[in-house]
This record gives structure tokens, C-alpha cells and sequence, in this order.
């Protein structure tokens, strides 16, 4: 088990590199986690909502994502409620207070998923949240040490010393916990170092002493490897090439509970395009394609559209005949408005929405998630030359949206025919309920084209040479040569 001194010190990228890493060596491996708190969720093969991250990690390990992977989800609606998924499905919501009434259902989901798990691989690498020693929330937990206590898991414990006092977290952490967990320790890892390793030797044997407990290795701050994450700033995954006359320039809303941030990141390796993401109407600028992207609370999110001077840049920016695309709640917000009668989202039945597309959403209390073959069916704008090229991806949604005559359908479904996001007359507004578009390197270098194309430039937009499975083996190869794989080995015996 991989746990930390905090959040985002690197557990998920450490636990997708053992993936890979037990995966390369010819055992069968799975990823496990008990509860994520996130809004950047996928779906499995079939139809059960998880974290990204688990998803990523399973990919490493050359095996299909299953819910048993992370039982319990929580998507943040508000500063203490969170929408439940329990078992991939929408449970209800939770509040914070509330928690410890619900541990017991919550954990028997989790025992059972992780026992699965265990009877069915040759090794399990379990991720933590946060950090084991939050003494004032471990009545409640249910994913750090009572998880490694069911499990009788070795644990690794990560710091992260680019945010300065890793030795004292790490002793902390150690200190805080009890004594039956301290002996489940079987070493530390320091994360996110810049510099010469030797300076830190004298410090690394006095917390050795301190603790009796090894330092495994020491991982350098790691820049050229790419592997989707729980969360991540918005900062790491902007971008900007080519020369200022000549690039394309794409801002994606920064709604502050946008799902699924990274299913733009393949811009972000294109050539000739600056990809930038914006909170406020004073760094919106004038933008080649602004991209509305999903999020867990549509009408909050539209509020903070319009509270931040952000509608009126959007409304400005689609007058002056520039291309605008809306993915999933995004698509919600640039209809005509919102029904909520069942007050899933709030309390107004109604809501304004943007008024961009001619169409409208209700919701309802289904979720749909699914994975989803589509083709395009559009041929003008922003999808010229696109009709009937096949695209696949996945829908995470509640609520369905219905259009009006003279919308155009842009995108439907394989082999049933069901429409999955729309056009206006222009073809320069888009919409979709299909996460994951960007994903397809001709669906994006086709956007991009046309875009180049209505603006007068002839600039070839292609993706930059990628590949995942390259990426999860450079993770690998980063923590055979920095950690100590033997004793890591020696631990799981």
C-alpha cells in the first residue's frame, strides 16, 4: 500500500508506476482504492463509474478497469456535500457530518471489493488519500491504515520535499499513527526532489535512526512523463507553441467543478496552438475556440459563469463568429435553459441558461455511464469534412437534452442512432455529451484545420507523437532506477 504525508504528494503516480513496474516483471496486478474524493471519473467496459486514476493504473497493468478497483467515489458538490457513488452507481449525497453514520455500508463495499481483488491477482497496490495521520478524521477511515490493517498490507509512505519539511512529515506521519500500524511500515519514500541526492544523506540516516524505518528511495522531480492523475493544476496543463502570429488559441472555462479536466490535454500536445484554461473574464482574451467543459453541478457552475463577467465574453466571442464547443454540461449550459423539477442540482425548477443553442435540458434521476461509439454526422463549420468519421468515448451525465427544428445533429451513436450532441446553422457552436472526443488525434487535428482554414491560415495542426503504454513504461524505468525494487519485493513475501 502507498500512502502520504499529504494530498498530492505522488501516491497515484507511484502506485501506476508498481502497476506497471510488477505488471513488466509477469505478475498479475491490480490497482485498488477505497474511497476517491474527485471529479475526474471514467467508466469501465461495463458501466460502473470510478476514478480516472484507477482507470490510468489498470491500463498500466494491462487489465480491464472494474469497479471493485474503487467502490466508493465522492464527487464534490459543495464545501462539505458530495454526490455518492458506491459500487460505480449515484448513491445519493453525502455531507460531511454525516459520514460516520454511512462507514459501515461504506466499508463492507470496500472489504469485499479489495477481498475480490485479492483472491483473484497475484499482487494488489492499494492507494491511500490524504495522509494516515489526520488524527481528527480517524474514527472515520475507511482508505489509509484501517484498509492496510484488513489487508495486513506493507506500506510505503510518500513525501513530498519540493514543498519543503518532507523530514518532519514523514517523521510526523510515523509519530501520529499507532503502534500496530507503525509496524506495517516497511519504508519511506522521498518524492519530487531537484538537486544533488547526496546532500540528503546525513538527514535520511538521522530519520532512519529516528524511526527505524528505511528510506526505499529517492524519486527526481519527474517533468516529461504523461499519466492521467486524481487531480492536477490547471497550470501543468496549459500550453503554448508556435509564433504568436500563426498559432491557434484555445481557452477552456475553468468551471470550479469542471470534470474531467484532462480529456484536453491531447490539445495541449498539438503543434501550433497555445491551450490556456481561465477563471475570470479578465484573462479570457480574444480566443481562436473557447471550449465550455464538463462539470458535477451545471447550474452552480453557470452562476459562477455569469457572476465572473465570463457569459459575457462567451456571448461576445459567439457574435463576433468565433468557434465555441460545450462538452457535457458545458453542452447544458449553451441552451435555452435548465429544468430541474425534482431539484437534483437546486432549488429553481427552472433555470436561464446561455441561450447559444437552440436547445433544452431536464433532468432526471438517472446517471447515465457508458462507454460510447459514435460518428460524426455534421459536414460544415467546425466539422467540415468529418462526416462519418467514427469516434468513440465515454458519457457521464444526468439529464438529457432535446433540440429544437433547425439544430443540426453534429454527433449520434453506434449502431443505435441516438443523438449525442448538436451544431447551430453556423456550424461554429458544437456541443456533445461524449467525454473523451479530443482523445481521437482526427477528430482534433480536423477541428483545429477548419478552425486554421475560416480564419485564413494555413497552418498544419498535427498531434505530437504520443503513446500511454510508452509513458507507463518511462514511470516504470523512473522507479526501477531510483527506488529499492528488492526490498519492495522482500516486504510482500
Amino acid at each position: 500500500m502507498v500512502q502520504g504525508t499529504g494530498s498530492s504528494v505522488g501516491k497515484s503516480l507511484i502506485v501506476t508506476g508498481l502497476c506497471r513496474l510488477f505488471a513488466q516483471d509477469g505478475y498479475r496486478v491490480a490497482p485498488f482504492k477505497a474511497q476517491n474524493m474527485s471529479l475526474n471519473s471514467g467508466v469501465t467496459p461495463d458501466g460502473f463509474e470510478i476514478g480516472r486514476a484507477q482507470l490510468a493504473q489498470a491500463q498500466a497493468a494491462g487489465i480491464q478497469p472494474r469497479v471493485e478497483m474503487n467502490p466508493v467515489l465522492l464527487k464534490p458538490e459543495g464545501d462539505a456535500t458530495s454526490q455518492l457513488v458506491l459500487m460505480g452507481k449515484m448513491d445519493g449525497e453525502v455531507h460531511a457530518r454525516d459520514f460516520l453514520t454511512k462507514r459501515e455500508r461504506l466499508w463492507s463495499a470496500i472489504t469485499e471489493s479489495l477481498d475480490t481483488l485479492r483472491s483473484e491477482f497475484d499482487i494488489v497496490v492499494v492507494e491511500g488519500a490524504g495522509s494516515p495521520a489526520e488524527i481528527n478524521l480517524r474514527a472515520g477511515d475507511i482508505v489509509n491504515m484501517e484498509v492496510a490493517l484488513h489487508a495486513n498490507a506493507p506500506v510505503l509512505i510518500v513525501g513530498d520535499i519540493d514543498k519543503g519539511g518532507v523530514f518532519a512529515a514523514l517523521y510526523g506521519t510515523q509519530r501520529l499513527i499507532s503502534e500496530k500500524e507503525r509496524k506495517l511500515v516497511e519504508g519511506f519514500i522521498i518524492n519530487k526532489f531537484r538537486g544533488d541526492v547526496s546532500l540528503l544523506a546525513s538527514g535520511i540516516d538521522e530519520l532512519e535512526r529516528l524511526t527505524g524505518v528505511d528510506v526505499v528511495g529517492v524519486l527526481p522531480y519527474l517533468i516529461d512523463v504523461y499519466v492521467p492523475e486524481e487531480d492536477s493544476p490547471m497550470r501543468a496543463r496549459m500550453s503554448g507553441s508556435g509564433a504568436e502570429r500563426d498559432r491557434i488559441e484555445v481557452v477552456v472555462v475553468a468551471l470550479p467543478h469542471i470534470a474531467n479536466f484532462d480529456e484536453f490535454d491531447p490539445l495541449a500536445r498539438m503543434s501550433g496552438l497555445e491551450l490556456r484554461y481561465v477563471r475570470s473574464a479578465d484573462d479570457f482574451g480574444t480566443p481562436d475556440l473557447v471550449i465550455l467543459p464538463g462539470t458535477k453541478t451545471t447550474t452552480q457552475d453557470l452562476d459562477f459563469v455569469r457572476r465572473s463577467g465570463m457569459a459575457t465574453m462567451i456571448r461576445s466571442h459567439f457574435l463576433r463568429g468565433r468557434a465555441l464547443i460545450g462538452i457535457c454540461g458545458g453542452l447544458q449550459m449553451l441552451g435555452k435553459r435548465i429544468n430541474d423539477p425534482d431539484g437534483i442540482e437546486s432549488d429553481r425548477p427552472i433555470v436561464r441558461a446561455l441561450g447559444i443553442l437552440d436547445i433544452e435540458t431536464t433532468f432526471s434521476g438517472e446517471k447515465t455511464t457508458t462507454l460510447t461509439d459514435a460518428r460524426i454526422v455534421s459536414d460544415h463549420g467546425l466539422l467540415t469534412g468529418m462526416a462519418g468519421i467514427p469516434v468513440s468515448g465515454y458519457e457521464i451525465h444526468v439529464g438529457d437534452s432535446h433540440a429544437s427544428q433547425g439544430i443540426n445533429t453534429a454527433i449520434e451513436s453506434v449502431p443505435h442512432r441516438h443523438t449525442l450532441g448538436y451544431s447551430d446553422a453556423t456550424g461554429l457552436v458544437f456541443g456533445s455529451y461524449m467525454h473523451g472526443l479530443f482523445q481521437n488525434e482526427h477528430f482534433s487535428e480536423r477541428i483545429l484545420a477548419n478552425i486554421a482554414r475560416m480564419s485564413g491560415r494555413n497552418i498544419q495542426h498535427a498531434t505530437n507523437p504520443f503513446s500511454q503504454e510508452a509513458e507507463f513504461d518511462k514511470l516504470a524505468t523512473h522507479l526501477r532506477n531510483h527506488l529499492d525494487i528488492d526490498k519492495i519485493y522482500q516486504s510482500l513475501n
